[in-house]
């Protein structure tokens, strides 16, 4: 432009500068998709000058910490500012977690406290965005920090797709700071409404403006003088943002990004964590349900089992078994049967060698059961659900006989297809974890015998015995369902009609056509449904069809 004198002649103004944004890198365990997620990082459509890296890491297993030093070697120069939070330390929090996907409350502390020191170290930079992204959650939309700032929010996330259900927000929380469904959430979710919604919780990947005053109320550790849920850095955040009066948002206005499922090891069965507990004398059974899995493609560990009828009271007092004092079958007021007793010992055993193989989640089958309808597929979508929500979990029962059915069971928040497992009967078909395994076999079970399935639920409280801590839970609807049902023609029981342990001429329930247990299944089975369940599409398939 030009003025009256040539001294007054003038340019138009620079452009402002991109604001600065400090991105929080997080990571554990991710070797195998570091390659991935570190490339979305760099392909970022942002001025790199204008950016600063905070990765941090710790209590590793793989080659992650190797990976992200020598990433953050080469690309570190085209960066504002990097700092490099890593500890070499044990591979686990203080010896407590029994696997990888196994949340204490030490973990959870641990990683509330990691990020608020990458959210501190951003205040301390002054810059003007937070950009938290987990290492799982892949941006694929390289735009999305210039479209996440032209929301004009505090706090906004981009939401990221999934082959499920499940996205990096929540459509509800309950006042006791639990997942709440909602009926926007699934809408949102599929994006058959698009734009930028209000939800109570965002997490995983989102951007805060720290330009807004109140995002200085904003933290993870310490927790809000008024949080009493428990730590949790999910949680924590989304009460300091409630008490700091800021709305978070997610955003599907775009395909922003992906939570990628598992790798397989770590949402799938392997095939020698599946056992099937056989008598030797039932090569019918045994033929049958490994030509059953067969077929879905399952392969198995045959436990021969323990035969009750072959036990003496020397084999007994050998392996120092001592009946429980006082126990009487509550149905029939007898003492266990000798096929109490095997059942009971094929159980204990594979527990022994789940601890002794270390094995993070096995299945457990026995050999009288028939499998409902994309059974394969159903146990891996809900494995895939317990792992992506970091369930702490002991036992799910995936086909039992509830026998409480005053009122409904509690339904895991945000899991699909699980509950919360009230007393049962039947160990026909659970998963078992390494923990659960643990602490069956701490409860030294052998001093003080009783039937499996009047074992479990004492362990998980729902029994009038004393306190025990097993985390026990129910697929719902249930994955295996009895191949014969009492009184029906076929069936035979070699637990319920054997011998008592100690006396042959005691009458057990060999007459099951017309027992009162059995009139009393068949009324439980009719009163036994639980309705007001999360359920996966999935789950509406068909419910009673078999392979």
């Amino acid at each position: 432009s030009r003025g009256y004198f040539p001294e007054e002649r003038w340019s138009p103004e620079s452009p402002l500068l991109a604001p600065r944004v400090l991105v929080a890198l997080l990571c554990r365990n991710s070797e195998h998709s570091l390659p991935l997620f570190l490339g979305t990082v760099e392909r970022l459509n942002y001025p790199k000058n204008r950016l600063a890296l905070w990765v941090g890491t710790d209590h590793n297993i793989d080659n992650t910490s190797a990976l992200l030093e020598d990433w953050l070697a080469q690309v570190q120069s085209n960066y504002h500012y990097v700092e490099w939070s890593h500890q070499e330390n044990s591979s686990d929090y203080g010896g407590e977690e029994a696997g990888p996907k196994h949340w204490t409350s030490t973990r959870y502390e641990h990683v509330m406290k990691l990020r608020q020191a990458a959210l501190d170290a951003a205040r301390e930079l002054w810059a003007d965005y937070f950009l938290l992204v987990d290492c799982d959650n892949l941006l694929t939309n390289r735009d999305v920090l210039w479209e996440l700032m032209q929301e004009n929010r505090t706090a906004v996330a981009p939401m990221l797709e999934s082959r499920g259900a499940y996205s990096n927000f929540w459509g509800g929380m309950t006042p006791e700071g639990y997942y709440k469904r909602t009926p926007a959430y699934m809408p949102i979710r599929r994006r058959e409404h698009r734009g930028c919604f209000a939800v109570p919780v965002v997490h995983s990947t989102f951007l805060l403006d720290l330009r807004r005053a109140a995002s200085h109320l904003l933290a993870f550790h310490p927790a809000h003088p008024d949080y009493t849920w428990g730590p949790d850095d999910v949680t924590a955040f989304a009460y300091s943002a409630r008490m700091a009066g800021v709305q978070m948002f997610v955003c599907n206005r775009q395909t922003y990004g992906y939570l990628p499922v598992p790798l397989p090891a770590h949402s799938t069965l392997q095939d020698e964590a599946v056992f099937l507990i056989n008598l030797k004398r039932r090569a019918d059974r045994r033929e049958r349900m490994l030509r059953t899995l067969y077929e879905q493609e399952l392969t198995c560990k045959v436990i021969s089992a323990v035969d009750g009828e072959a036990l003496n009271t020397s084999d007994i007092e050998a392996m120092g078994i001592q009946m429980l004092p006082g126990y009487k079958d509550p149905y029939h007021g007898r003492s266990l049967t000798r096929g109490d007793l095997g059942c009971f010992l094929s159980h204990y055993n594979i527990w022994k060698e789940i601890v002794e193989r270390g094995l993070e989640a096995s299945l457990v089958l026995e050999d009288d059961l028939r499998f409902q309808v994309f059974f394969k597929q159903r146990l891996r979508s809900l494995l895939y659900e317990v792992s992506a929500h970091r369930l702490d979990w002991d036992l799910i029962y995936i086909g039992r006989k509830r026998m409480q059915v005053e009122r409904p069971e509690m339904s895991v928040p945000y899991i699909y297809n699980l509950v919360e497992a009230d007393y049962s009967y039947w160990t026909l078909g659970y998963m078992m974890s390494l923990q659960g395994a643990r602490k069956l076999l701490r409860a030294e079970p052998l001093s003080k015998m009783l039937p499996v399935d009047e074992f479990l639920p004492i362990m998980y409280n729902k029994h009038p015995f004393k306190q025990r801590d097993l985390h026990a839970f129910s697929a719902e609807p249930l994955l295996v369902y009895p191949s014969h049902y009492t009184g029906q023609p076929g069936y035979t029981s070699d637990t319920e009609t054997s011998a008592g342990w100690d006396n042959e001429t005691v009458p057990t329930d060999r007459d099951r056509a017309r027992s009162g247990k059995s009139l009393e299944q068949g009324e439980l089975s009719t009163k036994a449904q639980n309705s007001d369940v999360l359920q996966a599409e999935l789950g509406h398939w068909s419910a009673k069809d078999e392979l």
